[in-house]
């Protein structure tokens, strides 16, 4: 079959034989004006329909309209300018976060090295702990947490808020553990440094703007570092030695020096006693002196006979003793000794 450019395929009838199209059956009849303001206002009832929102309990929505933030609502149905007029963003409140310094609860995606890296702080006095810690933290204001800081955090992207807050409360807790002794924060000054991180994490976030509230620092684990933890161990016992022996001593010193004050009082009540008792002797022998004073001068000769017994019977207490009459000395001595049972009858003349 040849061709022919005025008549198509020769042996064929060409285009003259095609069959004529009648294009009037193919118009569209023509559409009415009331038909086009139902479908628009259809299509506007549809599209302000698209504006309805739902909040549920335990999340706040996030109203914004020609892309600045107006209004934050609660729980129940709302309505805002539908997009790209409006937008909402809901977020939820009640979901507490965590984030881990020094380990991970899934530590398959992150090396020991970068761990240590980050458990490894100096405390004061240049000494070297390991510690680990975890921090629960939740949303506070919805508004700040969507538009008052950085891009990065703005983005709500759960790496990126985790990443924040993580770096947030590594400084916190280097520069607590960094004005803290090694001692301190491995005995009894744990709860201290968990109060000062969470104080200082709250106010770093409150400063930018993050909308963030800190609801739980906890030190999960606080030992020196594993090279140097035998040594620690080693000073530690000694320390309690040292404790022990001071214990003993200050409970020796509390049973000793009460018993020694009793005693002392005791020696001072007893002189101060013999003190009284030696000037009351005194006053007494003193009166007594002035008494005998006055006897000796109306009778001296027998005042001074009356002493002079009175002494030789303090002197010879225990010794029998005879007084005589120096008148009758020299003659026969009329004085019987009698002794035992034995008796003496006087008779008379008649």
């Amino acid at each position: 079959m040849s061709w022919d450019d005025r008549r198509g395929p020769r042996g064929s009838g060409g285009f003259d034989k095609l069959p004529e199209i009648d294009l009037n059956k193919f118009v569209l009849p023509p559409f009415k004006s009331a038909h086009i303001a139902g479908v628009v206002g259809v299509m506007a009832v549809l599209w302000l329909l698209t504006g309805l929102y739902r909040v549920e309990l335990q999340e706040r929505a996030v109203v914004m309209l020609f892309g600045v933030h107006t209004k934050t609502t609660g729980p129940g149905l709302h309505w805002n300018a539908p997009g790209p007029i409006g937008r909402v963003i809901k977020v939820r409140l009640e979901e507490i976060k965590r984030v881990e310094i020094g380990f991970r609860t899934d530590s398959g995606q992150i090396s020991a090295n970068t761990l240590r890296k980050e458990s490894l702080m100096l405390t004061e006095g240049a000494n070297m702990i390991d510690i680990q810690m975890s921090v629960q933290y939740q949303i506070k204001d919805p508004s700040q947490f969507l538009f008052g800081v950085s891009d990065r955090f703005r983005k709500l992207s759960d790496r990126g808020l985790y990443e924040t807050v993580k770096n947030v409360a590594e400084a916190a807790l280097r520069e607590v553990v960094g004005t803290t002794e090694i001692d301190s924060i491995l005995t009894v000054g744990k709860s201290k440094v968990q109060d000062q991180v969470h104080t200082l994490m709250q106010e770093i976030l409150d400063r930018y703007g993050a909308g963030l509230t800190i609801s739980l620092v906890q030190l999960q684990d606080v030992h020196p570092p594993q090279a140097v933890r035998e040594s620690f161990r080693d000073v530690n016992n000694a320390e309690e030695d040292k404790n022990r022996l001071i214990r003993e001593a200050e409970g020796f010193y509390n049973s000793v020096i009460p018993e020694t004050r009793g005693q002392a009082a005791a020696i001072i009540a007893g002189a101060e006693a013999y003190r009284a008792e030696v000037v009351n002797r005194s006053s007494g022998d003193a009166l007594g002196f002035k008494a005998r004073l006055k006897e000796y001068a109306k009778a001296p000769e027998i005042t001074r006979t009356r002493l002079y017994l009175e002494m030789m019977q303090g002197v010879l207490a225990d010794v029998e003793k005879v007084v005589m009459d120096p008148k009758i000395a020299g003659g026969v001595l009329p004085f019987l000794p009698l002794k035992g049972d034995a008796k003496i009858e006087i008779k008379g003349s008649n």
